[in-house]
């Protein structure tokens, strides 16, 4: 088999996973509003890795789009330090994971449950697997599937299912209905910016690679931070944009790679420092909605479009795996899951 096969077919497929989240999340909109009428002292978004990363950015989203309290904790932590994480009030969990199997996402739930701590939703592709039995309800996004190890069609998927659930808490109709406009603004913005993704890429002159969001921007850039680091074995961080100023710039060098997720709202402060990292040497590219290196021109509003920040990106980490030599299909000393027998 031809190395990263499938980490191409899969970036360059994903619009259709979005489609299907879109549908899944439909399917039970009425679970979904009724679970939105709870009294909860919190949401707490959890997962491992990507599904970390993910819920970073759900958590933050879901708090800007219904005024409740929202946060996010990696599996691990809800399940061996729940006392930092959870408090005496009710708390609806929103459990993410690819495989549905992840061993600390699995084990936290459970214990969870076992405590009453109030209702689960489980966002996954696989709904043969244990997390969507332990769930209230499951979001099964198949169409998110992949072979490859590094998660990027079934992270966008659970990603637009996540916006589509904050959409429905927030009880946002005209919101919700403009989501279905993504997998057409999506194959516009692959087909745009491949070029542009491939010749970043493949630019082997650059080895550090930092990537700025704010809000819920900042758990994508975290993923696709993770991307470059899986993928192409390359030094690469995420930041919160004003605090790269705070000591991570002093790595800024002329072989270094900015990446700007820029928001509308605080766009001239994010700029701002897109322009100074310029100053210092660094290649920097801003991604946003128009007037940017890689423009989406979804006419989608900000809440609804993050989802658009990802294809390009990934496409980036895939281009430099396939010119470093390297297999993206297969990154160094990972699984597609993490199953441990200590917990």
């Amino acid at each position: 088999m031809e190395r990263g096969i499938y980490t191409q077919n899969e970036i360059l497929t994903q619009t259709e996973a979005w489609e299907d989240a879109l549908n899944a999340v439909n399917g039970m909109r009425d679970a979904l509003l009724h679970l939105a009428h709870g009294n909860y002292d919190q949401i707490l978004f959890t997962g491992c890795g990507s599904t970390y990363y993910l819920s970073l950015a759900g958590a933050a989203l879901f708090q800007k789009l219904s005024g409740k309290l929202a946060r996010a904790v990696p599996g691990g932590e809800l399940l061996i330090n729940p006392e930092t994480v959870l408090t005496d009030g009710k708390t609806l969990l929103i459990a993410v994971s690819r495989s549905g199997s992840t061993t600390e996402t699995l084990h936290a739930v459970e214990q969870f449950r076992l405590e009453k701590r109030g209702p689960v939703v489980a966002i996954t592709n696989y709904g043969d697997q244990p997390l969507a039995g332990l769930a209230d309800e499951a979001v099964i996004i198949e169409k998110g599937r992949e072979e490859s190890i590094a998660q990027t069609r079934s992270f966008a998927s659970m990603y637009v299912a996540v916006t589509a659930m904050a959409a429905i808490f927030a009880g946002d109709d005209s919101l919700y209905q403009s989501l279905w406009k993504l997998p057409e603004k999506g194959e516009k913005l692959i087909s745009a910016y491949k070029t542009f993704a491939r010749e970043i890429g493949e630019n082997l002159d650059f080895d550090r690679f930092y990537y700025l969001g704010s809000g819920a921007c900042y758990g994508l850039a975290c993923e696709t931070n993770l991307k470059m680091k899986e993928m192409t074995i390359t030094h690469s961080e995420a930041f919160h944009f004003l605090e790269f100023r705070h000591g991570p710039m002093s790595m800024v060098t002329t072989t270094t790679f900015i990446a700007g997720l820029l928001s509308d709202a605080n766009r001239a402060h994010e700029q701002k420092v897109l322009a100074e990292m310029k100053a210092l040497g660094a290649t920097v590219a801003g991604f946003g909605e128009s007037g940017t290196d890689v423009s989406f021109d979804s006419g989608i509003a900000e809440c609804a479009r993050g989802v658009l920040y990802l294809p390009v990106l990934q496409l980036m980490s895939y281009y430099r795996a396939m010119a470093k030599g390297l297999d993206p299909d297969h990154p160094n000393h990972l699984s597609a899951v993490v199953t441990l027998d200590t917990l």
